[in-house]
């Protein structure tokens, strides 16, 4: 395996496969034991966040008479012992779900509970914060329609009676031939009896006491037991059990049907949906962008939650929760569903095609094609419509471990998945949607113990796989062929400055960055190899980082060129040309808007081979320059392309021009200082012949003042738009509106921009009553000496002084997207954590 360049030590070790997500905004979160800790892999020895699980009351679903506890239905549930908090399963929601615009992340427990998580972004602490328990919610709906069981008398609908009365049979049957052969429980040494009954003693005639056997400090299955004794309450019970009312008696049948509905098991996000409409109600209702949050559980059900993007971001306001509704539910399988996967298939001319993949334990899986239709406008509970389009079935039954799909956007109508299996063997299916066919690789034995995690890489032409054997392996798809490669070795150089023993012994996950050059994997330590003093303590697991930027793979066969390739030390011919290929291929992927614009993968490989190289990485840019400009390309250098693309600048996308501008500023201005105000001198200070850092300067200095004037543009054309016919558009929930109009109008009138951006802004502020904003906005105050602030620059601004004894200015920040001053408690509430 190729050496890591960077890890991370973790305080506990992860126990389920897919303990590691990486999210669209560059963090990393890892499942271990009761905690979820969040990296961020840009400073993996800095700061990190914690989710730390409470332990959990259960869900209030009966009581059961005591009688009834040898019974076969409670068997399984008497053997468990997963008391203490562990968390099961975790999903990253698509980038803009939280209300700073981050990602939500969902957790699924032991305790078959499913919460949602979001950034303290505006909180001085490492502990994210808990917007909501939909489980909770879930319970609610269920009891509300009695768990889906028939609540007709028997007087009235014959065929109830005889099906509960078989019902009842079976149960009391079970009952009987567990009484006459020895007990799996014994009822006077087991655990119920060490529990103690809840009692009041104004409790009038026909109290029926309860139990909770969930209580901190014993390792006691979750069953409800009714016991007409009376004992005195327990000081170790937790206060929410006493607040709870007297259940319903129920049957062990019932009870177990109920905890295996509410016993969640996996949780998986969609991709962003947005609706294709542009009906108003459909925008009022918050419906214009959402994703939907799968559920799957032991009941072979999966619950399908609808949450949408909040209205407005905010990082004053962090405490607004999500809006949440249950769309419905799916009877996925007849077992219990263990993996879930989506993938989305675009199209131009109608709605996109939700695809949803579901695993079971009975090694069942299949894939079902989702009504979006249906998704976008459904208002109550109801069975979701998912087309079956096709069921994999083995003959052995082992249980699915793991599921990954993902659609290559060079086909977008065909579906890449990868099934893994607890025996340590996968399948690859590459599925055309468009004729319905589905073709299976060649099953591969790739491990010897279950596979815990999968990665696609490279548009689906790379996979990667890991093992409870502390295996990682890597794999190209060939057509319909699979083969295995080796993992590339990193970056020369590039080596992780901690010293960490090699005594792992189990990979429990693998995740990919949004650049798809870093491969992060999370493997936890053999505690019998460690130092039992000064290692054992403390290394529990660790998340490793590779470099797969130079991973050859069945695309770059077909376009791999050798010439003008500088040499980069350590490094062969071969696996240069590996690099310069999928750089430049990870830098056209964020050329697409919908895209979330997270480089730093791509950043940190730019700056590792400066080090070594720096003629191969302005190599690298100058192709992906020149692949901007319409024209033929005639220069041959970085420093010829420069003055030419600066001419085109009005002709490039504003994701290209913002992305060219992260590139300079981080990778080839890395050692100047970052503030445009000191760039602009930097350059009238450089020689008549300008040498290429003073044409670096230049080109982001140029870009920076494009970028500002096409958001000005569109700022006032908002309100011009309003004018039409439009104006209860700014009410709308979800709708965009402009700040800073007032200040951006002076910038205008005192920066030289370009004539027809000036003559534009003159057009719409000739009439005041077209702009939506306050008149009180265009003249700004000094929040410490209530003085005018005029407008010099779109950085920074300094009061002038009313104070005839001091002659002192206060010195103000503007934000340089909206030009506004902004208010001290702005920086006392979006301080970093």
């Amino acid at each position: 395996m190729a050496s890591r360049f960077q890890a991370s030590i973790l305080v506990s070790s992860p126990s389920y496969p897919n303990s590691i997500a990486w999210s669209d905004e560059n963090l990393v979160a890892v499942a271990c034991g009761p905690l979820v800790t969040v990296l961020n892999p840009a400073s993996p020895f800095g700061p990190r966040g914690v989710i730390k699980v409470p332990p959990d009351m259960p869900f209030p679903i009966g009581v059961i008479k005591r009688e009834e506890l040898p019974s076969r239905t409670l068997f399984p549930i008497s053997l468990s012992r997963d008391c203490d908090p562990c968390i099961r399963s975790i999903s990253w929601s698509p980038l803009g779900m939280a209300s700073n615009y981050g990602c939500l992340l969902a957790i699924c427990t032991v305790e078959g509970r499913v919460k949602l998580y979001r950034a303290p972004f505006c909180d001085y602490t490492a502990e994210w914060i808990e917007l909501i328990d939909i489980s909770d919610q879930l319970c609610d709906y269920l009891a509300s329609v009695n768990f889906n069981e028939l609540e007709t008398s028997s007087s009235d609908n014959p065929l109830m009676a005889v099906s509960q009365r078989s019902a009842a049979k079976s149960c009391k049957s079970s009952i009987r031939e567990t009484k006459k052969r020895k007990p799996l429980i014994s009822c006077s040494n087991n655990v119920f009896d060490k529990q103690l009954l809840l009692t009041r003693e104004d409790d009038g005639p026909g109290f029926s006491p309860t139990i909770c056997t969930e209580a901190q400090g014993h390792t006691s299955p979750n069953v409800q037991i009714q016991s007409g004794t009376r004992k005195r309450v327990p000081n170790f019970l937790p206060n929410k059990s006493l607040e709870s009312s007297v259940q319903p008696l129920v049957s062990a049948c019932q009870y177990s049907s109920r905890r295996r509905m509410l016993s969640s098991l996996v949780v998986s996000w969609s991709p962003l949906l947005h609706c294709s409409t542009d009906s108003d109600s459909e925008v009022q209702n918050g419906t214009s962008s959402f994703s939907v949050l799968a559920v799957g559980g032991k009941s072979g059900k999966l619950f399908f939650w609808k949450i949408n993007e909040p209205n407005t971001y905010s990082i004053e306001h962090g405490n607004v929760l999500p809006m949440v509704m249950l769309l419905g539910f799916l009877q996925a399988h007849s077992s219990w569903v263990t993996a879930i996967s989506w993938a989305v298939l675009m199209s131009k001319s109608s709605d996109p095609q939700v695809l949803l993949v579901t695993g079971s334990s009975d090694g069942s899986v299949k894939i079902w094609l989702g009504n979006f239709t249906e998704l976008v406008n459904s208002t109550e509970v109801r069975s979701l419509s998912f087309v079956l389009l096709h069921e994999i079935i083995t003959s052995n039954g082992i249980s699915v471990s793991v599921l990954s799909a993902t659609v290559p956007v060079s086909s977008p109508v065909s579906v890449h998945l990868a099934v893994g299996k607890v025996s340590g063997s996968f399948d690859i299916w590459i599925c055309d949607i468009s004729n319905s066919r589905f073709n299976k690789t060649p099953s591969e034995e790739a491990h010897d113990q279950a596979v815990t995690g999968f990665a696609w890489a490279f548009d689906g032409h790379c996979l990667y796989s890991c093992s409870q054997d502390n295996t990682v392996r890597s794999w190209m798809i060939r057509g319909c062929d699979l083969c295995e490669v080796a993992i590339p070795p990193g970056i020369p150089g590039q080596r992780d400055s901690r010293e960490l023993p090699n005594a792992f012994y189990s990979c429990f996950g693998l995740a990919v960055s949004p650049g798809n050059l870093v491969l992060a994997m999370v493997r936890s330590f053999d505690g019998h190899l460690l130092n039992p003093m000064y290692q054992a303590r403390s290394y529990k697991a660790a998340v490793e980082y590779l470099w797969i930027g130079g991973q050859h793979h069945g695309i770059l066969s077909k376009t791999l060129v050798k010439e003008n390739t500088s040499a980069v030390p350590n490094l062969s011919e071969d696996e240069i040309c590996c690099w310069k290929f999928n750089m430049l291929w990870s830098l056209k992927q964020f050329e697409v808007f919908s895209k979330p614009l997270t480089v730093w993968d791509a950043v940190a490989a730019l700056l590792a081979f400066k080090h070594l190289a720096t003629n191969f990485v302005f190599q690298i840019l100058f192709d992906w320059i020149s692949a901007f400009c319409k024209s033929p390309r005639t220069e041959s250098s970085i420093e010829r392309i420069l003055p030419s693309f600066l001419q085109r600048l009005s002709e490039v996308s504003s994701r290209r021009l913002h992305l060219l501008n992260i590139i300079c500023r981080r990778v080839v201005l890395s050692e100047s200082k970052n503030d445009q105000e000191k760039l602009k001198p930097a350059i009238q200070e450089a020689d008549g012949e300008k040498g290429q850092f003073a044409s670096w300067l230049e080109l982001v200095v140029a870009i920076e003042k494009e970028l500002l004037e096409r958001l000005v543009a569109f700022s006032f054309a908002c309100p011009s738009l309003m004018s039409r016919g439009k104006s209860a558009l700014v009410a709308l929930p979800g709708s965009w509106y402009p700040f800073g109009l007032a200040q951006m109008e002076q910038w205008v009138a005192i920066e030289p921009v370009k004539d027809q951006l000036k003559a534009f802004v003159m057009n719409v502020c000739s009439d005041k009553t077209r702009l939506p904003v306050d008149e009180s906005t265009w003249e700004e105050q000094c929040p410490h000496c209530q003085a005018p602030v005029p407008f010099t620059s779109p950085e920074s601004a300094s009061c002038r002084s009313i104070d005839d004894n001091k002659n002192e200015s206060h010195k103000l920040v503007r934000c340089s997207v909206s030009m506004q001053r902004l208010q001290p408690e702005f920086f006392l509430s979006a301080a970093p954590v």
